[in-house]
C-alpha cells in the first residue's frame, strides 16, 4: 500500500502520453480511437483524483503536472479540430485566452498561502467540453448532423464565466491587487530605478 502515492502521478503522465496519440488519430481520420483513447484520458483524470484524495497521496509535483496535463489535453484536441475544420477557430480562441488569463492570476498569487479549488462551474465547464469534442468524434465517425456546435458555445460560455467568478473571488478575498497597490507597486520601481 505504501507505493499507492505514486498512482496518481503516474496516471497523470500516462495521460501526457495520450496526448499525441489522440493527436494522431485525429490527424488520420479515425475518430472512433480517438474517442476511445480520449476516453480513457478523461478517466485516468478521474482516477487519479479521487486515488490522491482517498489516499492522501496529493504531492507538489501532482499539483502542477496534474492541470499542466488538463489543459495540454484541453487545448490540442481543440486545436487539432480547429486545424482540421471540425470546430471553429474562435473556440480555441477564447479558451486560449481564458488560460493566459488564469496564468496572469496565478502569478499573481504565487508564494501565498492559498489553496485554490475547483468550483462547480470550472468542473461544469470541463464537463460539458468533453461532451462536446466526444460529440465531435461521434459526429466524425458515425455521420450524424453536427450538434456538438451548440455544445461548445455552452462551454465557452462557461469558460468565461468561470474567468470572471474565479477573478471576483481572489479580488474580493484580497488576493489580487486592487487599484491602489498596482499605483503603488509602479511608484516602488520607478523609485528602484532612479
Amino acid at each position: 500500500m505504501k507505493y499507492i502515492k505514486y498512482v496518481p502521478n503516474i496516471l497523470t503522465v500516462i495521460r501526457l502520453f495520450l496526448v499525441p496519440i489522440i493527436i494522431l488519430f485525429i490527424s488520420i481520420d479515425n475518430y472512433l480511437l480517438a474517442f476511445i483513447i480520449f476516453t480513457l484520458s478523461a478517466i485516468t483524470d478521474i482516477a487519479d483524483g479521487v486515488i490522491a484524495r482517498k489516499f492522501n497521496a496529493i504531492s507538489d509535483f501532482g499539483k502542477l503536472i496534474d492541470p499542466l496535463a488538463d489543459k495540454l489535453t484541453q487545448i490540442s484536441v481543440l486545436l487539432t479540430l480547429s486545424i482540421k475544420e471540425i470546430i471553429p477557430f474562435w473556440i480555441i480562441c477564447v479558451l486560449l485566452v481564458k488560460e493566459l488569463f488564469l496564468i496572469i492570476g496565478a502569478s499573481f498569487l504565487y508564494g501565498k498561502k492559498l489553496v485554490v479549488s475547483s468550483k462547480w462551474y470550472g468542473k461544469l465547464t470541463t464537463v460539458i467540453m468533453y461532451l462536446a469534442v466526444v460529440s465531435s468524434f461521434a459526429i466524425k465517425a458515425f455521420d450524424l448532423p453536427h450538434f456538438d456546435l451548440y455544445l461548445y458555445f455552452v462551454a465557452v460560455l462557461f469558460a468565461i464565466f468561470s474567468l470572471f467568478s474565479y477573478t471576483r473571488y481572489f479580488y474580493g478575498q484580497g488576493y489580487l491587487p486592487n487599484k491602489e497597490e498596482l499605483k503603488e507597486s509602479t511608484k516602488i520601481k520607478e523609485f528602484k530605478k532612479d
